[in-house]
């Protein structure tokens, strides 16, 4: 979609609710440092002013052509992948093989920009879990091979086949989705998402005392999880209508989709940081860690929702 055609209603909308809400929170945070100067905000504007930049590349993602909305958000899995890598230890005969992996991101990406859904869907897990093999062991290193293998296919359908899920709701059909077309449906997505971790987090440090997980993610409640879960479900209801072709019943299976699958992507990101004893993924967004923070609730999220509105309208 060319930048100069008017957008959805929904869409204008919801991006200017977001702006509204981050505009909020820069001037509270600056009233909070003037009032209370004894205390350290600086975490806090960090991640203000973070989101700030988040939001403008989401923006360069969903409001252009499609040409420049895959190659954002293929960079951005490329980060994440790049960033999964600089956690996970690798072998030093594999270097040659890692050209191959990722080289697999244009290359799914590119699937995305045609919109061919056959080899999308089936080019990470089918051809890349066969061909990452096969240059493995025409290196002829057989210590770790295994570790190696799991390792890298895991990262590469974490990072970059998870991931351009959302890069293929742009290029679905819009016609399908008066309300909101393309963009309305990532939008969804990524703001409940989103407020699904911020309300898992609310609820939890409000009401939680009984811990889910506490060897993988000490923060997480019951009453976190339940309370996240159930806002979500309610948004997304409410946000249905506007953008996306879901009934109400359909949109209340969204946001369980959305709930469950954000908490899960979540722990199971945590579970390999602890695994491998770090406690942030990197350190490229100030105040909030690496990519594989903030993205990995929509790890689990982009494809759960995806296959769900692909199913029922597409």
């Amino acid at each position: 979609m060319n930048p100069q055609l008017i957008l959805p209603f929904s869409v204008e909308i919801s991006f200017g609710v977001i702006a509204a809400l981050l505009a909020t929170a820069s001037f509270t945070s600056i009233g909070l440092v003037h009032s209370r100067p004894e205390r350290n905000y600086t975490e806090l504007r960090l991640r203000i002013k973070t989101w700030w930049l988040i939001v403008a590349v989401f923006a360069v993602a969903v409001l252009f052509n499609r040409a420049i909305s895959v190659i954002v958000l293929g960079f951005v899995s490329f980060l994440a992948f790049k960033e999964y890598l600089s956690l996970i230890p690798t072998r030093r005969a594999d270097h040659r093989v890692l050209f191959w992996a990722y080289l697999a991101i244009p290359m799914q990406f590119y699937w995305v920009y045609i919109a061919w859904y056959g080899l999308f869907i089936i080019f990470i897990p089918v051809f890349m879990f066969l061909i990452l093999p096969t240059r493995m062991v025409l290196v002829g290193e057989t210590q770790g091979f295994l570790r190696a293998l799991g390792t890298l296919h895991w990262g590469l359908m974490i990072t970059v086949f998870s991931l351009s899920h959302m890069a293929y709701l742009l290029v679905l059909p819009p016609e399908v989705n008066p309300a909101g077309g393309a963009m309305g449906l990532l939008i969804y997505l990524v703001f409940l998402t989103e407020i699904n971790d911020v309300a898992q987090y609310i609820w939890g440090k409000s009401f939680g005392r009984r811990k889910i997980s506490p060897k993988v993610s000490p923060n997480k409640t019951v009453a976190g999880f339940l309370g996240g879960v159930t806002t979500t479900m309610l948004l997304a209801v409410a946000l249905g209508p506007y953008l996306t072709p879901l009934t109400q019943l359909e949109a209340l299976g969204a946001g369980v989709l959305i709930g469950l699958g954000g908490f899960v992507g979540d722990v199971t990101i945590s579970a390999l940081k602890r695994d491998i004893g770090v406690k942030d993924s990197g350190s490229i967004l100030p105040g909030h860690g690496g990519i594989l923070d903030r993205l990995d609730s929509l790890t689990y999220t982009a494809p759960l929702f995806f296959h769900f509105v692909y199913f029922l309208h597409y």
